[in-house]
């Protein structure tokens, strides 16, 4: 059975959080593909406006250059306006019927989880995957959702503070991967003008 798992997020910017993640998902669930999905706009954060889908998606590009288990699935910035997760497990249940699917989530959105659009037919079609923050207490999943805990290399890093660092002025080199500081250097991103 084929084993995929999903990566959901903003990635505003991809950061070097994010990659250990997918590597830590990659061993741990013994994953033969990971799918990052750039959300369009997350239902939970409804009054932030994201840097354009096509800087998050060049910043992705750079990011996972040579890992070929990664891809890019960009169809929540296709289908555009607010991205709820339902619609893209279906889709990937339609494409991949026999897989085994795992879905990535931080730890702050499992007692959410009934909250989100359509929660039963959510937990029937994937297996979530929590994403620990260091010190985080692990948080039982609420039924009818059924997963586990990554183990492997949580770091305390998030888009928000590399947003806010840039703005400062301060460096993010050691944050993100080589190529995506200076992409973000040279596009000018997160500055005053279009810092969140």
């Amino acid at each position: 059975m084929q084993r995929i798992g999903l990566f959901g997020g903003s990635f505003d910017p991809v950061h070097l959080g994010h990659l250990l993640v997918a590597q830590a998902a990659r061993e741990e669930l013994e994953l033969e593909r990971l799918f990052f999905i750039p959300a369009a706009q997350s239902p939970f954060k409804p009054d932030s406006k994201p840097t354009s889908s096509e800087e998050r998606l060049r910043l992705l590009r750079l990011a996972l250059a040579g890992k070929t288990w990664c891809d890019i699935d960009e169809q929540e910035l296709q289908r555009g306006g607010v991205s709820y997760t339902v619609n893209t497990l279906r889709d990937y249940h339609q494409r991949f019927p026999e897989a085994k699917i795992f879905y990535l989530i931080g730890g702050d959105h499992v007692q959410k989880l009934p909250a989100w659009r359509d929660a039963e037919e959510l937990a029937r079609l994937a297996e979530f995957v929590v994403v620990p923050r260091p010190g985080q207490v692990e948080i039982p999943f609420p039924q009818p959702f059924h997963g586990l805990a990554l183990k492997g290399f949580p770091l305390g890093v998030s888009s928000s503070q590399i947003r806010a660092r840039v703005k400062a002025g301060e460096p993010i080199d050691h944050l993100v991967p080589a190529t995506v500081a200076e992409a973000i250097r040279g596009a000018g991103l997160y500055q005053m003008t279009n810092a969140k």
